[in-house]
């Protein structure tokens, strides 16, 4: 089930942009948002700024790929 896998890479990683999560299963970030919501909600998951996640400042990342989650233990 996808909402286990992302717990657990999650878990692993502590810290994950969610370009970086959509590549590694290869799933939508609409859906991917959905999925996190409910680790957010559950007191499991936050969302950071993404500031300062990409080093460049051409403008040609699509700020909702740079969103970057944390796993709360």
């Amino acid at each position: 089930m996808l909402l286990g896998e992302i717990r657990n890479y999650l878990q692993e990683h502590r810290r994950v942009l969610l370009s970086d999560l959509a590549n590694r299963f290869d799933t939508d970030d609409d859906a991917l948002k959905g999925i996190l919501q409910k680790w957010v909600s559950k007191g499991k998951v936050r969302k950071l700024s993404g500031d300062g996640a990409c080093s460049s400042s051409c403008g040609k990342c699509d700020p909702s790929m740079i969103e970057l989650y944390e796993w709360i233990d």
